[in-house]
């Protein structure tokens, strides 16, 4: 048999086994300690794809940038280089110098791994000896 009670906190007992009452408050004693559930592991981890999506995501936010760029510096600009003359709008030259800037940059880088590669090469080559 269940017996009903209007206390919500008081769950409803069977006739067959009778949870012990707290004296000072009237309710059912727990049999264990409540203890709290454990918090849920990060569901999405890091992987390669998700990085290649941030990339894309930020790389095409760059380019839209970039085109915005181009489209509102549209008066020409003469250039001269070493004895040459030509004429391009303003945004696509800033946007090529910007360019080869970065080639530049990633030239120097290529040839700085190249030179760390050979004397880690020739390093352990020394070590095994």
């Amino acid at each position: 048999m269940v017996t009903m009670t209007s206390d919500p906190y008081v769950p409803p007992a069977d006739s067959g086994s009778q949870a012990p009452l707290d004296p000072a408050t009237g309710h059912v004693t727990p049999a264990e300690p409540v203890q709290n559930p454990p918090s849920p592991a990060k569901e999405v981890k890091f992987t390669r794809a998700g990085a290649l999506w941030s990339a894309l995501i930020v790389g095409f936010l760059v380019l839209i940038v970039l085109l915005i760029f181009i489209a509102q510096n549209t008066e020409s600009a003469v250039l001269h280089f070493l004895g040459w003359n030509w004429s391009l709008p303003l945004g696509v030259s800033i946007l090529a110098a910007a360019v080869l800037g970065g080639l530049i940059t990633v030239l120097a880088g290529a040839v700085r791994i190249f030179q760390l590669r050979r004397a880690a090469k020739k390093n352990y080559k020394a070590a095994i000896r």
